[in-house]
């Protein structure tokens, strides 16, 4: 198996996964995957689309992920993620789609607008 390699997006956060047999390492930014995220739940969502293969024990993963929050980039890395096993096998393809890990997340935050306080919000109306 040679490596395959995917991009996952969640507003401003872009990961990059390159996915190859292994021992089941898991390398994100040059950093052990308890020291980038030491939250179980982050951890949790990550390894979500290997439930059905039983484990990440068969697979090394390189992730480079820039931009965003943690948590964006958390949903980044398991869309990367989701998207590199497919390539490996397309058997998975309606299990991931139907457990959603295969949908790329739209949303993005609105620019700000001139002579607005925020994206929609106005400044305070003061009649005196």
């Amino acid at each position: 198996m040679e490596e395959k390699v995917a991009t996952g997006r969640r507003k401003r956060a872009v990961a990059s996964v390159r996915l190859r047999e292994g021992s089941g390492k898991i390398n994100i930014n040059g950093r052990e995957l308890q020291d980038y995220l030491p939250s179980k739940i982050q951890q949790e969502t990550i390894f979500a689309p290997f439930e059905k293969l039983g484990g990440s024990g068969r697979y090394d993963l390189i992730i480079r992920v820039k931009g965003g929050g943690i948590e964006g980039q958390v949903i980044a890395i398991r869309l990367g993620i989701a998207r590199a096993l497919v390539k490996e096998d397309d058997t998975l393809q309606s299990d991931f789609k139907e457990k959603g890990y295969l949908t790329r997340d739209p949303r993005k935050k609105e620019r700000k607008k001139y002579g607005l306080a925020g994206a929609r919000k106005k400044f305070q109306f003061s009649k005196r």
